[in-house]
């Protein structure tokens, strides 16, 4: 029977193992790889990358990476290329090829098909006297002693490799392009990652039900819309303008302090110049503040005018968190 520490001492073993192996890839690093990354920058077309085997799965996340970073890229699966994909190569792409050994049979066929087309070519490869090394303008050297396999035949040193130089390139195209978050935001438009990079407070307000009391309201009265409302809060307007809120806080001190509420107004409770935020700020921003000042509720107010409250569960019902 295998004991978990057993299995814990292998994992150990195979974690430290691969980033010996990443760490030593920075010596590695020459004029090649700086004159690939210029290439590539400078390239009218898109980046072409192809690969067999786990090099083909390696060469697909970093295809994703680039698009996702202002990098066009194709992925091109060199058994699928002989057979009618070469027609995705244009004359001004640039392309990579990945590969362990370099000597792989379908990339000895692929490349002399590639070098047709007078396109640069780019080799990821553990082995730069091979005939992909030889035949590319440019070598980005991978290679690392031994796979973390106990066999030393599964992919897992190299193709970890692979996958950090694609990055490496993927960081510096975006150093060179000032790649922003903004930008970045341009191609996450779905998911949780969208709407924290995009979705503006004013998308996500409801400004049909917003908890609204004068200064001069009853107490009575504002213990009505805070329940109405459901939101735990209301503002003070006056003039359209947000002078104050009430949390339902604000109630329970009160009528722990005073037993004579009949006198009291929404004047007399309100906290003065709450934490507000603009509807065309980002909804993050708004999460931001509410963490910051450990606070639930935030008045949306555009110079002043108020629009509605927003609320930390709303965010969460959005998922950005």
């Amino acid at each position: 029977m295998i004991h978990s520490e057993k299995i814990l001492a292998t994992a150990k073993k195979t974690i430290r193992s691969e980033s010996q192996s990443i760490l030593k890839l920075a010596d590695f690093l020459d004029d090649d790889f700086a004159k690939a990354v210029e290439i590539i920058y400078n390239s009218s077309g898109r980046l072409i990358i192809t690969g067999i085997g786990k090099s083909a799965i390696i060469a697909q996340k970093i295809v994703a990476t680039l698009n996702s970073t202002g990098t066009p890229s194709l992925f091109l699966h060199a058994s699928e290329a002989i057979h009618g994909d070469l027609g995705m190569v244009q004359p001004h792409d640039v392309i990579i090829c990945i590969s362990k050994s370099g000597n792989s049979p379908e990339i000895k066929v692929l490349v002399p098909l590639l070098k047709r087309f007078n396109n640069k070519l780019i080799a990821i490869t553990g082995n730069v006297t091979s005939f992909l090394g030889k035949e590319s303008d440019f070598v980005l050297n991978t290679f690392v002693e031994t796979e973390a396999c106990p066999n030393n035949l599964a992919p897992t040193n190299s193709t970890t490799a692979q996958l950090v130089m694609g990055d490496a390139i993927a960081v510096c195209l975006m150093e060179m392009r000032n790649f922003t978050a903004e930008d970045f935001a341009k191609f996450h438009p779905g998911g949780a990652l969208g709407k924290k990079l995009l979705l503006k407070v004013g998308e996500m307000l409801d400004t049909r039900h917003k908890p609204i009391v004068s200064p001069a309201s009853s107490i009575k009265n504002v213990i009505i819309e805070i329940s109405e409302k459901r939101l735990g809060v209301t503002a003070v307007v006056e003039n359209e303008k947000v002078i104050g809120i009430i949390t339902d806080g604000d109630i329970r001190r009160m009528l722990n302090k005073t037993e004579n509420i009949s006198g009291l107004t929404a004047k007399d409770i309100m906290t003065v110049n709450p934490k507000m935020i603009k509807t065309t700020d980002l909804v993050s921003d708004a999460l931001n503040i509410l963490e910051d000042f450990s606070i639930t509720q935030l008045v949306v107010a555009d110079n002043g005018d108020y629009k509605g409250v927003l609320h930390l569960h709303d965010i969460l019902k959005e998922g950005i968190v």
